[in-house]
């Protein structure tokens, strides 16, 4: 067990470092922060905006308190998974992709470290470069919440953010297989990019399919269980689903190299 552990460490380590010392992934990461910076600004401060409408709101009265922080949270968060569809594939395309190119993936396709290990450590290793890229959005999230009037719940905050690693860690699992089985990194955020498109929106296949047909899609939808998460309603089901992508992620891209360390046998 710790023979695994210190190998998953290793691999980790490894991973991160790759990525901080890549310029493409800072470019990445600026163009992450300038589109979610203008967001942050154009949904609490627009003209449309949620202050805005609390000041409609007082200006001629009437309607339903407006919970700001909660309002803002759930729509920003919900434009930052969408945000994160782009993003996520093009972070996970060379995991595997690069070390094909580079003719290395044989090498450690035929390593004693375990393919289990590999895919952990790297998965680990890009999810939490992606953490560090949203570092900044909970820092300015936090002090909108702190300056709200009544303070906002930082469980909510806590809960949503989670929610969106959740769901970053279910795109680059899958992610992962798609680059483990090409050596074109365009081409393996291209088809990640489609896959998780197509989870994104089980939910509208599901309402044009009848009965247990249509809800066993619907189960399917990454969109639901990442919008329960962002509003703050926590549910075994939600949880389970996200897990259930991860391992699935990790299980087929260790069984991706596991074939090919038999072709190389």
């Amino acid at each position: 067990m710790g023979v695994l552990v210190s190998n998953i460490i290793a691999i980790y380590r490894k991973e991160l470092q790759s990525y901080f010392s890549s310029p493409f992934a800072y470019v990445i990461t600026g163009v992450f922060w300038f589109i979610s910076g203008l967001f942050f600004a154009a949904i609490l401060l627009g003209p449309t905006g949620v202050i805005a409408q609390v000041a409609a709101q007082d200006q001629f009265g009437g309607g339903a308190p407006v919970d700001v922080p909660s309002q803002f949270l759930i729509v920003y968060l919900g434009v930052i998974g969408s945000l994160a569809l782009f993003i996520l594939p093009m972070l996970s395309m060379g995991l595997y992709a690069e070390e094909r190119k580079r003719g290395t993936l044989e090498l450690l396709a035929t390593s004693p470290i375990t393919n289990w290990a590999v895919a952990v450590g790297k998965l680990l290793g890009v999810l939490t470069f992606f953490f560090t890229m949203t570092v900044p959005l909970l820092i300015y999230e936090a002090i909108a919440f702190l300056s709200a009037d009544p303070p906002a719940n930082p469980l909510l905050l806590l809960v949503a953010h989670g929610g969106l690693l959740l769901l970053a860690a279910a795109v680059l699992s899958l992610g992962m297989f798609v680059s483990s089985l090409t050596d074109s990194t365009i081409l393996s955020a291209v088809l990640t990019f489609g896959l998780m498109l197509m989870l994104w929106v089980t939910d509208l296949i599901a309402s044009g399919v009848q009965g247990p047909v249509g809800e066993a899609i619907g189960h399917l939808s990454l969109l639901t269980s990442y919008g329960n998460l962002i509003q703050g309603i926590v549910e075994t089901s939600d949880l389970v689903l996200f897990a259930s992508y991860i391992v699935l992620g990790i299980f087929l891209t260790a069984q991706s190299i596991e074939l090919l360390r038999y072709q190389r046998s």
